[in-house]
C-alpha cells in the first residue's frame, strides 16, 4: 500500500522540487497523492484540514504511516496544543520522512520539534510572517532544519505584501541566502493557485532565478510541469555532455573559467540523471 513510482522514490528530499500537499480526508486521497509525480509527498494536517477535522486527519495520517505509507507531514505551529497532539501522534511512526513545521518564527522551535520526534527526523521549517523571514538565517542554522519554505499567502497577509516578483523579492532572496549560509538546500518556494500553464510557467521562472528549488503543490496534476520546469533543460543538459565528453578525451579548456564550467556541467549532469532526464 503506498508505494510510489520508483524516481520519486529513489529521488533524495534535498532534490525535491515538488511538494505536494496532501490533506487526508481518506486513506484514497493519500494513496492518490502518493501515485502522483510530486518528488515529495506532504500529508497536510495544518491549513488543509478545519480544526475540527484535525484529530481525525491525524489519526488517519499517523495510521497510514504505520501501514506502509512513507510521507512528510506538515504539522501545526510549535507551542500550539495541536502541535503536542501531531507530534504524540507522528512519534515513533515508521514511514514518517520528516515534518513541515507550519508557521515557524524561530529556531527554538525547529529545535523543540525535532526533539518532540524520533532523533534524527528532519524538519522542513516553513516561514510564513515578517518574523520568520527576518530570522531565517538563525532558523537555517537550527538543529534539525532540512530546508526552508516559504509560505506565500501567510506572508502577504502579515506585511501586506503585493503577490508581484518583485513585491516577495527580498523574502525570496532572504530564504536563498540563509539556506547559503545554514548549508541547505536550496529553499521551496510557495504554491501556484492558477491552473493556467503559462502562469505556472512564469512561476517556475521567477522561482528558479531567484535561486530556490522546490515549490509547494496543491494539486496533484500540477507537479510534472513544475517539476520539469525545475529542472535542468535540454539545452543545458546538452551543453553539459559535451563539455563532458571534451573532458574526458583530454579536450580542457586552458582559461580560467574552464573548471568553473566543469563544476556546472558535473552538478547539471547529477541532477539530470537523478531526474532521470541524463539518458532520455
Amino acid at each position: 500500500m503506498g508505494i510510489r513510482n520508483e524516481r520519486a522514490a529513489n529521488l533524495p528530499a534535498k532534490l525535491s522540487r515538488s511538494w505536494l500537499l496532501a490533506p487526508p480526508h481518506d486513506e484514497q486521497s493519500l494513496l492518490d497523492a502518493l501515485a502522483s509525480e510530486a518528488d515529495s509527498v506532504v500529508f497536510d494536517i495544518e491549513d488543509g484540514i478545519p480544526d475540527e477535522g484535525k484529530d481525525a486527519a491525524r489519526a488517519l495520517a499517523a495510521d497510514a504511516l504505520n501501514n506502509g505509507m512513507s510521507a512528510w507531514v506538515r504539522i501545526n505551529p510549535a507551542g500550539s496544543e495541536l502541535w503536542h497532539r501531531d507530534l504524540d501522534a507522528l512519534r515513533g511512526a515508521e514511514g514518517l520522512r520528516g515534518v513541515m513545521l507550519a508557521k515557524t518564527e524561530t529556531a527554538e522551535q525547529v529545535a523543540l520539534t525535532g526533539q518532540g520526534l524520533n532523533p534524527g527526523t528532519p524538519v522542513v521549517a516553513l516561514l510564513e510572517s515578517g518574523l520568520g523571514v527576518e530570522n531565517a538565517p538563525f532558523i537555517a542554522k537550527a538543529p534539525g532544519t532540512f530546508r526552508l519554505a516559504f509560505g506565500v499567502g501567510d506572508f502577504r497577509r502579515d506585511t501586506g505584501a503585493g503577490n508581484t516578483a518583485l513585491a516577495l523579492a527580498y523574502a525570496r532572496s532572504r530564504l536563498v541566502v540563509a539556506s547559503r549560509v545554514g548549508e541547505l538546500p536550496g529553499p521551496i518556494d510557495g504554491p501556484v493557485l492558477s491552473d493556467d500553464p503559462a502562469v505556472i510557467t512564469a512561476a517556475c521562472q521567477v522561482t528558479a532565478e531567484m535561486g530556490m528549488t522546490g515549490k509547494l503543490v496543491l494539486k496533484p496534476h500540477q507537479t510534472a510541469q513544475i517539476n520539469d520546469h525545475l529542472a535542468p533543460t535540454q539545452s543545458e543538459i546538452a551543453w553539459a555532455r559535451d563539455l563532458l565528453d571534451k573532458d574526458a578525451q583530454g579536450d580542457g579548456g586552458a582559461d580560467g573559467s574552464y573548471l568553473p564550467r566543469l563544476s556546472r556541467a558535473k552538478k547539471i549532469s547529477r541532477l539530470a540523471a537523478s531526474f532521470g532526464l541524463w539518458n532520455s
